[in-house]
């Protein structure tokens, strides 16, 4: 048998690696995020999460798509009865769509483009979540458009009324707007009572900052608080004058530059199916567990295939069954019991892993 000279070992180890690495990137693998979690009497079990596949989410699973297995035995279908429930029996999704209606917009001709791609941007993500609009010039405070409703009457009214509207002030306070609207966004998504709640925030604007009202360092300051670290933002830009950095520092999950006002409607629909994808991609799985006493480690296996594309993944958490067993009998339907004192993310609990969370939080 032929050995391999040293010289040639470093080459065989590189080659192994680089084989490797080609056989997980044609796997896809997907990346699958524990959000929420919660067990409840007589034997039920909510595990909320996201799939992810690269930088976009993955929607369309079903039941069948999902593992379950507790201290790394496999949960059989049968005897969990797993179900995806939807998501909506408990959590909230707002999105707030912040409009530049600065002098250069109103006195451009834009606004009807405007107001048209804006319309049917409404249209799209209303279908998931409330929407709600409102508009910035050089003013300190924003102007509602639209409150966060979920009827498409009111949402089309209030934009009609952007076709002619005037601002008391030309400039652009757009890094103003942008603190106002997640602070905006923020204070609306508390008044709700379920638990998880979805917030995402989609800023338009045809230029930079004029007004100088709030400095680009205090903007970014805002979008570094933690209390948006878990919020979705994007930003749309046009016209030549749009600094494709600038609108990057504000549009960290995603940008779309227009170079011409014909191609505003074509950015917000790119950004409308990533709002869409984005929402899609949450899961809330219900099953009946077999465990009747103890804390226990689940992990909880994904595998998705569309086509000649494929991926998977998984997720792990641990729950408690104190006291847990029929009757009554389990009803995995049944609506899931978050705790609402803890507002953690899978934060790290000190020994090495993710701490069991089970609380309200607001995630992107």
């Amino acid at each position: 048998m032929k050995h391999l000279s040293a010289p040639n070992r470093p080459s065989l180890v590189l080659l192994i690696a680089l084989l490797s690495t080609m056989t997980l990137a044609c796997a896809g693998g997907l990346d699958v995020q524990h959000v929420n979690s919660a067990a409840d009497k007589p034997n039920n079990v909510w595990v909320f999460f996201k799939v992810k596949k690269g930088d976009e989410g993955v929607g369309s699973l079903t039941a069948n798509d999902f593992t379950i297995f507790e201290d790394d035995k496999k949960v059989s279908q049968h005897e969990s009865q797993q179900v995806i429930l939807n998501p909506e029996v408990a959590a909230v999704n707002y999105t707030l769509l912040l409009v530049d209606m600065s002098g250069s917009i109103t006195e451009s001709g834009q606004a009807d483009t405007l107001v048209d791609a804006a319309k049917s941007f409404s249209d799209k993500v209303g279908k998931s979540q409330k929407v709600g609009v409102y508009a910035f010039d050089g003013s300190e405070k924003l102007h509602s458009v639209v409150t966060f409703t979920e009827a498409k009457g009111s949402v089309e009214g209030g934009l009609e009324g952007l076709r002619k509207f005037k601002p008391k002030d030309p400039s652009t306070n757009l890094h103003g707007a942008v603190v106002e609207g997640l602070r905006t966004l923020r204070t609306e998504l508390d008044k709700e009572k379920k638990p998880l709640k979805f917030g995402t925030l989609v800023v338009f604007t045809d230029g930079t900052d004029q007004a100088a009202r709030v400095s680009a360092e205090d903007m970014g300051k805002e979008l570094d608080d933690e209390q948006y670290e878990l919020f979705e933002i994007y930003a749309i830009g046009v016209g030549a004058e749009m600094d494709e950095g600038q609108l990057g520092d504000i549009g960290r999950d995603g940008t779309e530059l227009a170079a011409d006002h014909a191609k505003i409607q074509e950015a917000f629909d790119k950004i409308a199916a990533k709002v869409e994808n984005h929402t899609k991609s949450f899961y809330l799985l219900s099953y009946c567990t077999p465990a009747r006493a103890g804390t226990h480690q689940v992990r909880i296996e994904a595998k998705y295939k569309k086509g000649e594309e494929e991926g998977s993944g998984s997720l792990e958490y641990e729950f408690t069954a104190e006291g847990f067993g029929p009757p009554p009998k389990c009803d995995p339907k049944k609506k899931p019991k978050f705790d609402l004192k803890r507002p953690e993310l899978d934060k790290d609990d000190g020994s090495g892993g993710s701490a069991d969370v089970e609380a309200s939080i607001t995630v992107k």
